[in-house]
């Protein structure tokens, strides 16, 4: 009697390790239970831990509820200004409701990836090219809500939506790179430019100052001739007064001037002493001294100004053609009084006449011109 006592207990204890065994699941912390009795749907969820099912009866599908990364394949469209792009994109969600997840759709992650794809061609045909490029943040939370708004349904929630890249053809990246290089080559023109005129104006008092204090060119000439010295080179500094040159062409004689001082002699004994007399009044040696000091007065002072103005009045004592009247005897012919020539052609009549006096034949020229 006790030994069929102690089997039967045994194989009670037997039977029980077995129905544990097969009733026990052990539900992990990230996951719910969801049991199906006989196909129907127990309202109760099964928390993380061990958990018992009737066997054969009871069918428990685990869920997790960890997120989700599914990335969304690329995906080729035409965007609202005409531009074929691929885009790919990735999506970031997890299952709130376990039952919703398994009763409501076949396959929560399948539904999700196609209403991503599909979303995101609706948003690749909606936006700009410059919103892919630059505005991708609005984009992310556009295609975030058109994904979420049918998942909420399949107990599924988006965390967050995120477009990875987006390719470009070939040549509208070249395009893009033309455009960029004339946006930066108009910037640097408009930078230049703007350098430019701060120099000018620096320049503009630099010269306001020097031309208070002359000494202070002088100086910025010798300045320039030292850097230009600096190297081993053989160039030659020779500095020139712009004053000189503007002083030459002034003296410069007129194209007419010329003609009429360079007439040919046979034109005439009227002609030339016209000539003549006109050279005369022109080239007052008084009026060319007080016309050369007048020009020295008009630069102004400092070395190079000092040279200029001792050069006009060195000039102008001298009787130089072309500072006063029409310059129409800088060509003038020997004879003319008035003029270097004049005088050169005098001193050589004077040393003939002396001559002459000195061998007793020139007396006749001398008094006929006395009676003249």
């Amino acid at each position: 009697m006790i030994e069929e006592l102690v089997t039967a207990g045994a194989a009670t204890a037997s039977a029980g390790a077995l129905y544990v065994m097969a009733a026990a699941r052990v539900v992990k912390q990230y996951e719910r239970g969801v049991v199906f009795r006989l196909g129907r749907l127990l309202p109760e969820v099964r928390r993380p831990g061990l958990t018992l099912v009737v066997p054969i009866v009871d069918r428990l599908h685990k869920v997790s509820l960890q997120i989700i990364t599914l990335p969304i394949p690329a995906q080729e469209g035409i965007t609202r200004d005409n531009v074929t792009v691929r885009v790919d994109a990735v999506v970031y969600f997890k299952v709130v409701n376990p039952s919703d997840a398994l009763v409501r759709v076949e396959d929560y992650r399948f539904a999700v990836s196609q209403m991503a794809q599909t979303s995101l061609r609706s948003i690749i045909g909606k936006s700009e090219l410059d919103d892919l490029l630059s505005n991708r943040e609005k984009l992310n939370q556009g295609l975030e809500l058109m994904i979420d708004n049918p998942a909420v349904e399949w107990g599924v929630t988006i965390d967050r939506v995120e477009i990875k890249d987006v390719s470009l053809p070939e040549t509208m990246k070249r395009s893009m790179a033309r455009q960029a290089e004339a946006d930066r080559e108009r910037r640097a023109r408009v930078i230049n430019a703007d350098a430019e005129l701060q120099a000018s104006k620096k320049l503009a008092g630099a010269a306001q100052v020097m031309s208070e204090q002359p000494a202070a060119l002088q100086l910025r000439l010798l300045q320039t001739v030292v850097a230009v010295a600096a190297e081993k080179n053989s160039t030659l500094v020779l500095p020139f007064p712009v004053e000189l040159l503007r002083f030459l062409e002034r003296a410069a004689p007129l194209p007419g001037a010329q003609e009429a001082g360079a007439s040919p002699a046979s034109s005439g004994q009227g002609a030339t002493a016209a000539t003549a007399a006109g050279a005369g009044e022109a080239a007052d040696p008084e009026a060319l001294a007080a016309q050369a000091r007048e020009l020295a007065g008009e630069f102004p002072p400092g070395t190079s100004g000092d040279v200029v103005r001792q050069l006009l009045e060195g000039l102008g004592e001298k009787g130089v053609p072309g500072l006063v009247g029409e310059r129409a005897v800088s060509e003038a012919e020997p004879g003319t009084p008035g003029t270097l020539a004049g005088a050169e052609g005098e001193g050589e009549g004077e040393e003939r006449t002396d001559a002459e006096g000195a061998d007793g034949s020139g007396d006749a020229p001398g008094e006929g011109g006395a009676r003249g």
